[in-house]
Order: structure tokens, then C-alpha cells, then sequence
């Protein structure tokens, strides 16, 4: 796990890449990389790589990176882990002309990889990964993403040249690199909490897509192709039982996180309490000697809103015989926390329980902990969420027979009576439009709420955009690909496409990485996830009971207790932190933001502030904070006050 970024200067152009200015890029992230740092530049100075060293796999001096093949006809930069590393060394050994610089690195395998297959070596990886890969013999770069997105790489093409980074705040140390907002990836934020790819909330500066290949030649021109989806490996298991299927689940559940035990240094599991942590904790802790390193949050303060969940983490890791460290966060936490919360984002990711990721990762890595595995993904695969249950009820009454020109009228009537700002009102007006109502599991403001929010600068130039336009090429390719394109289904994929990567992930990588600290998703990887996806939507639902196939995989595994109990989630009490000084700070930033970028309607904005619930007023805050830091480039030093 690593910080990479480079640059390549098209043939076109004057430019050319040197040393310190890779080198400044690389040190932009040296949070990433607290191990070792290095940079490569080509003897022509056409392209040059940097590295931040995250040792994990095989930590001598010749694993370091940028690292080239035996004739230096190819040179890469990764960030990632291939967990089957050493079946693919073993193979490609077989065909007797590899010269193996080290002892088991699995950037040497990817390098060995592409010599041998091609672009195609990515079919047998299995793991998470963002590399760049130099091919001396053609002159291409070529920028790869993992399947489900789990590595980060942007890049941005300017002034003659391609830059890409693991971090966006790499990519800004190049003057030439504009900071100015893409205003409609703000439009976007504002439904989705954080922005759609490929577009980054910076103008000019995008993402690679996960399970995408982007090919860039000397000459600046770039081909970009997905290699992989979901259903390429998904097949409905609809003659298999029920017991069939949760044994394969748990089965496949058990290689995954016996593949994310591989590492050369110490590796624990973040437990919450719930059901995801605690089949990690409980897998995890299957044949190991000694005891796995559990590590939870929690809260000093008594809120009313959230109960922290300890009791459940402690009584797994009692059952597991796990070595259990906690941490409880403090209200002043939270607010010391923001300026660098921003800093690590890069762009908004407006999920407040980034700051509960960032205090366990940092709780692991203070206890010798070096990679950590997380339980995200499970809920999005197992329908885990209450809200989703509601959404399908609500598409299965749209999906009766009522006339179109009928849900118009009753958008029509609900607006007049003062209702236009309700979630209800805005699945109508998609039912009307013929659109699934379900569009993410983590959306933001309705669509009239986000008109009123805009300036009117703003909303005249956006015009009729809508954020439909960010779904709709996932929802094409549902429609296209699915073997069973349920509505179930539809929920799990556009999530695995938007939710997962852009949000839910991003916040993983940034927070962990602000450590120093890998973070490993086994209910992600790529065949456990085809296997999810092949379930059959009914069952999934079965009895309207959330998770109810990874419930029956691992009763016996987890307490009956921690299976029962209601779905809780790792949050952050916002509502009542809005109710002490962090309002005042909030106040203080949004109409500054409001007065210095015409973005937001501070009228509207204040109406937000005062009558939203909680989340909503962490959204603007988010914004304004990295607005401040990121595009007037005046990082705020916040206060450390004290709570009402």
C-alpha cells in the first residue's frame, strides 16, 4: 500500500518531466509512504514516476519502487495488493526465462504479469490496485484501476502533459494545475455526498473508473476501456438451495479473508460490533497462534442519538480471544479533527463517520498495527440497510399501473402543498419520468432542495442539469448486462458503481492512509462479489429480513445475539454536535463561503443551518471547509472548544 504519481509529457509539447518536480508531487502524500520514497525519471525525460513506501509484501530494499523489469523495458509505480502473488509468480516461473529480482513482491509479479499477457494479465489478479506502467517498447502509460474501485488514481491532462496521483493534492503542486470547481460535480455532490466518477469536484481532474485500463500514448492520445463488470462472472443460482448457497457464501467469505491475512507485517480487524466486523473478527481469528488485534470506537459523551456499541465489540473479541483495544472520542475531537479531515479528503467525502475511521485507524496504527481489515461492502451485497427495504417497497407501488400523466398531477399537487422538499415527492416526480426511484444508497438533498440551495448565478448556467445524468451509464448497463434485473439487483449494482467507490471507499482509503494504515475489504473481492451478485434477489429478501443469506452463512460463527440485533451502523451524532459550538463554527464558514464563491444561496443556506437535520448541515460544512482549504487555499485553524 503506497502513494503513486508521475507525469508524462506528450511528444507535442516543450515540456519535460524532472526530478524535483516528481519528487515534490510524491512528498505532497508522504503520509501514505512512511517507509521509503523514490522517483524515476526517463533518460529523455518524457516520463517520470514517483513512489511512497507503505511496506507490507516483502520489505527489503529490492522491492522498493518505481521498479523495473530485467531490461528496463518496463517500469511501474503501484499501489495495492495482489493476494494470489505467489501462485502467479510459481506460474510464471514455468516458462523458464524470468530473472526474479526479489524474493516474493507482487509489483515484480505484475511487472513479469504484462510482459507475459499483456493488458490482459489484469483477468488474473486478484486484489486491489491502482498502478502506472511504463512500456518503453510502444511509449504508452498505462493507468489501471481494480475491479470495484478499492485504490484511488486521478489524473488531469494540462499544459502538454498527463499527471496522475494517488491523491489529488499531489496533482496540485503543478502550478499549471488550475483550482477552480467543476460546477456540475457540485450539483452532483449535493445529491450524492461526495462526486460521481469520473469527475472530481476539481475542474480538469478526474478519476480512472474502477475495472477501467487507460491507455495513454506520447502523443496525448488516450484510449480508455472497462475490463471487467460484475456480470461477467455472475450467474443466477437459481437451482441451488438455501443451505447450498450460504455454505458457498461463508466458504468464499473464508478464502477471502484467509487471502487478506497475507502480509509481511501485523495485521488486525477494525470491530464495531456488528455483523460485518464480527465475521471478519471470527474469520480472522480461525487457526492463528497467536491473538488477532480488534479495535473499536466509541464516545465519552452520552448522546442520545447513538449508543456506542462497545458491549457487542467486547463481547467479540472475548469470543475470539482477540488482544481488544478501544478508543472513545471526545465532542472536542471531532472539531480539532476537521481542518485535517479536509486535508486527507482532497475533495468532500460528506460522511461524518470519517472521523470515527480516522481515530480507529489511528488507534491501530499507535498499537503496531500495519494493515487492518474493514466490513465494508457486506450491507450493499446482502441488502443491509432498513432504508433500502423502504425504497423497494415504494418501487414495487410505483411499479403499478398508474398513468403517467396521474404522478405528475400528484407532483403538481404536493408542491403546491409545501411538500416539494420531501424525499416522497422526489420518487414520485422519478416514477413519473419512468426512472428507478433508487438512484444510491447515500443521497444527499432532493432535487428542489438543491435548486434552492444553488445561487442564482448558478442555477442559470446548470439549467436543467439533473443528477440522473451521473445514473443513467450505470443503469444502461444494467439493463444491458443483468442476468436478473431486479430491482434488488438494480440497488446492489449502482451502489457497487457509485456508493461503494466514490464514497464508502474513498473514506476507507483517505482516512486509513492519513495513518499510515492499509485497509482490506474481504466482502469486496471481485469472486466473493460475483458470488453475492448471483444470489437470487428473492431470497435475499426473504422474509423481509435484512442479510438474511449471510445471517444463515454464519450462525453457529457469530453470536446469535449480534445476528439479531437491529442494524446500527457506525455513525456520528451530528444532530446534537449541531446543537453546541460546531453550529457556530458552521455559521461562520458558510457565509464566508456563500459571500467569496457564488456557489450556494446563503438565504437558503441559512434555512439549511437552522431547520435540517444534522447530516445536511455536515454536508455544507464539508464543502466550505474544503472549498477553503483547497480553492482559496486558506486552511482554516480551528479551535478546540468546548461542548454546550
Amino acid at each position: 500500500m503506497c502513494g503513486i504519481n508521475g507525469a508524462l509529457a506528450f511528444t507535442s509539447g516543450t515540456f519535460r518531466v524532472t526530478e524535483p518536480y516528481i519528487t515534490r508531487m510524491r512528498d505532497a502524500m508522504a503520509h501514505r509512504g512512511p517507509d521509503g520514497a523514490a522517483t524515476w525519471v526517463a533518460p529523455d525525460q518524457r516520463v517520470g514516476f514517483g513512489h511512497r513506501r507503505l511496506a507490507i509484501i516483502d520489505l527489503s530494499e529490492r522491492a522498493r519502487q518505481p521498479m523495473a523489469n530485467e531490461d528496463g523495458s518496463l517500469t511501474i509505480t503501484y499501489n495495492g495488493e495482489i493476494y494470489n502473488h505467489r501462485q502467479l509468480r510459481a506460474e510464471l516461473s514455468q516458462f523458464g526465462r524470468r530473472r526474479w529480482q526479489t524474493d516474493h513482491s507482487d509489483t515484480e509479479v505484475i511487472l513479469h504479469a504484462f510482459d507475459e499477457w499483456g493488458i490482459d494479465c489484469l483477468s488474473r489478479f486478484r486484489g486491489m490496485f491502482a498502478f502506472a506502467l511504463w512500456d518503453a517498447r510502444t511509449q504508452h502509460l498505462w493507468l489501471v484501476r481494480d475491479r470495484i474501485g478499492i485504490k484511488p488514481l486521478y489524473y488531469s491532462i494540462e499544459a502538454g502533459r498527463l499527471t496522475f496521483a494517488s491523491e489529488i493534492k499531489s496533482l496540485l503542486t503543478d502550478p499549471d494545475e488550475r483550482r477552480a470547481i467543476d460546477e456540475s460535480a457540485l450539483f452532483h455532490y449535493l445529491s450524492f455526498l461526495t462526486t460521481p466518477g469520473p469527475e472530481t469536484l476539481f475542474a480538469g481532474i478526474r478519476k480512472v473508473p474502477p475495472a477501467t485500463w487507460m491507455r495513454v500514448s506520447a502523443d496525448g492520445t488516450v484510449r480508455e476501456r472497462r475490463y471487467w463488470d460484475v456480470w461477467d462472472d455472475a450467474t443466477v443460482l437459481a437451482r441451488a438451495g438455501e443451505d447450498e448457497i450460504a455454505e458457498r457464501v461463508l466458504h468464499e467469505l473464508r478464502t477471502s479473508v484467509g487471502l487478506r491475512k497475507v502480509s509481511d507485517v501485523p495485521v488486525g480487524v477494525f470491530l464495531s460490533g456488528g455483523l460485518d466486523s464480527s465475521t471478519n473478527a471470527a474469520l480472522f481469528s480461525a487457526g492463528e497462534q497467536t491473538p488477532v488485534k480488534t479495535f473499536s470506537i466509541g464516545y465519552a459523551e452520552s448522546f442520545h442519538s447513538y449508543e456506542n456499541e462497545l458491549v457487542f465489540a467486547r463481547q467479540m473479541a472475548a469470543r475470539v480471544g482477540a488482544d481488544h483495544h478501544e478508543y472513545l472520542i471526545h465532542a472536542d475531537d471531532i472539531i480539532a479533527f476537521l481542518p485535517r479531515m479536509v486535508q486527507l479528503q482532497d475533495e468532500p467525502i460528506a460522511d461524518p463517520v470519517c472521523v470515527p475511521l480516522y481515530y480507529v485507524a489511528r488507534l491501530a496504527r499507535e498499537n503496531g498495527v500495519v494493515v487492518c481489515q474493514v466490513g465494508e461492502g457486506a450491507d450493499e451485497l446482502f441488502i443491509g440497510y432498513p432504508s433500502w427495504m423502504e425504497a423497494l417497497k415504494r418501487q414495487r407501488w410505483n411499479d403499478w399501473p398508474v398513468p403517467r400523466a396521474i404522478k405528475r398531477a400528484g407532483c403538481a399537487t404536493l408542491a403546491t402543498l409545501g411538500y416539494d422538499r420531501t424525499v416522497h415527492l422526489e420518487w414520485l416526480r422519478r416514477g413519473a419520468r419512468c426512472e428507478p426511484l433508487f438512484w444510491s444508497g447515500a443521497e444527499a438533498f432532493t432535487d428542489a432542495e438543491k435548486r434552492r440551495l444553488l445561487s442564482p448565478r448558478l442555477r442559470r448556467a446548470l439549467g436543467g442539469l439533473t443528477s440522473w445524468e451521473a445514473i443513467q451509464p450505470i443503469r444502461r448497463r444494467f439493463e444491458a448486462r443483468a442476468p436478473e434485473p431486479t430491482h434488488v439487483n438494480w440497488m446492489s449494482y449502482v451502489d457497487l458503481n457509485l456508493r461503494l467507490p466514490e464514497l464508502l471507499l474513498m473514506r476507507v482509503d483517505k482516512m486509513t492512509m492519513g495513518v499510515g494504515l492499509e485497509g482490506r475489504v474481504p466482502f469486496l473481492d471481485h469472486e466473493f462479489v460475483s458470488l453475492a451478485m448471483s444470489i437470487p434477489a428473492a431470497l435475499k429478501t426473504k422474509d423481509n429480513t435484512l442479510k438474511y443469506v449471510l445471517k444463515k452463512a454464519v450462525r453457529g460463527l457469530v453470536p446469535d445475539n449480534v445476528i439479531a440485533r437491529p442494524k446500527q451502523g457506525f455513525g456520528v451524532p451530528v444532530g446534537e454536535l449541531f446543537q453546541g459550538p460546531l453550529q457556530l463554527l458552521a455559521q461562520s464558514e458558510l457565509q464566508r463561503f456563500c459571500a467569496d464563491a457564488d456557489l450556494l444561496d446563503a438565504r437558503e443556506v441559512r434555512h439549511v443551518m437552522e431547520t435540517a437535520d444534522g447530516s445536511k448541515r455536515w454536508y455544507l460544512l464539508n464543502l466550505a471547509l474544503w472549498w477553503r482549504t483547497f480553492i482559496a487555499e486558506d486552511i482554516p485553524r480551528l479551535p478546540v472548544l468546548e461542548t454546550a
